[in-house]
């Protein structure tokens, strides 16, 4: 067991590292306090994974280190502050929130029996605020599945956290250390594996949000004409390869608002602007990779609005359940 947690270390701080400089800052919302809560979320885990690692190698007492206590209570309101972002509508941070940093401070003057079950009773507190809040989300659960079965991964992690720091003062330390070292690797593990496998999650979740709040704007539409302009614009001016594209864009091209459009998407298709445009890139490579049979992946990912081999991977993978090279090899035989 031992070896296994120092496993999870190295993996968890690797992983923490690449977040940070690669896909964190991309997938993070626009807004800067939800992007430095994200970072916090990381540096924490990251921060106790470290602490751990002290205590497997020299044995440092780290359950009476201020610093491993603040780490403890920093995690569940730097989650908080993130997530909330992303699944609250109209999420403007206000002055009253600055009670949620207030576990921070009182983390330095806790005695140690009291603080570490004390930071898990918080995350408690914070997990079930977070169930409740995807619970709301179930109408729009059909266009996000797989993307549910991840969180929901994340979400027996927590679980396990929780109850681990429960029952923490009954057990070993060693085997405390060892078995939460092994459960943030495993968290990590998730986030990473997640990110890969839906690098635009966070733009698909927040379009369901916003889908299962927003009242309706397609009153004063004519449907049909929008929905006929639309065809025209994906299908003959192919407008989906433009790499810029965004929902804005779209919107200003077919006359009616970024909002409207969202929801006509939505309602009309049951699913998210991000993904209803992958969908269509996704087509139009199919067709590529069996007409143009020589020319690379890379290039035909490209030529259909992906800016990278990896998102075209990705989304290739997630809408075709293979790669472009294994479409072109299955079809190109038949």
């Amino acid at each position: 067991m031992p070896t296994v947690a120092l496993l999870s270390i190295g993996f968890s701080l690797g992983a923490a590292l690449l977040l940070i400089a690669g896909n964190l800052p991309q997938q993070l919302p626009h807004r800067c306090l939800a992007k430095a809560a994200g970072f916090l979320l990381i540096l924490a885990l990251a921060g106790l994974q470290v602490l751990h690692l002290h205590f497997l190698l020299n044995q440092f007492d780290v359950f009476h280190a201020r610093l491993y206590g603040l780490l403890l209570y920093a995690v569940a309101p730097s989650f908080y502050f993130y997530s909330r972002q992303l699944l609250v509508v109209d999420s403007h941070y206000q002055r009253r929130d600055g009670v949620h940093l207030a576990p921070l401070l009182i983390s330095f003057v806790l005695p140690y029996d009291v603080a570490l079950p004390g930071a898990f009773l918080l995350g408690a507190a914070y997990l079930t605020w977070l169930a409740n809040v995807v619970y709301r989300l179930r109408a729009q659960r059909q266009r996000f599945q797989l993307e549910l079965l991840a969180l929901a991964t994340l979400f027996v992690i927590a679980i396990a956290v929780l109850l681990l720091g429960f029952i923490g003062p009954l057990v070993d330390q060693g085997h405390f250390i060892q078995t939460y070292s092994i459960l943030i690797g495993l968290a990590f593990f998730a986030v990473t594996l997640t990110l890969l496998r839906f690098p635009s999650i966070t733009a698909d979740v927040s379009e369901a949000v916003q889908a299962a709040y927003a009242e309706s704007t397609l009153k004063n539409i004519d449907k049909a004409v929008v929905l006929a302009k639309l065809d025209d614009l994906m299908e003959h001016d192919k407008l989906y390869t433009l790499e810029t594209l965004n929902l804005t864009l779209l919107a200003e091209q077919l006359g009616i608002t970024a909002h409207q459009l969202s929801e006509l998407i939505n309602t009309q298709f049951q699913q998210g602007f991000s993904r209803y445009i992958r969908e269509h890139r996704i087509a139009a490579a199919k067709k590529l990779l069996l007409a143009e049979p020589n020319a690379s992946v890379l290039s035909i990912g490209l030529s259909v609005g992906f800016n990278s081999q990896s998102n075209f991977y990705a989304a290739f993978r997630d809408i075709a359940d293979m790669t472009p090279g294994q479409y072109r090899k299955n079809h190109g035989e038949s």
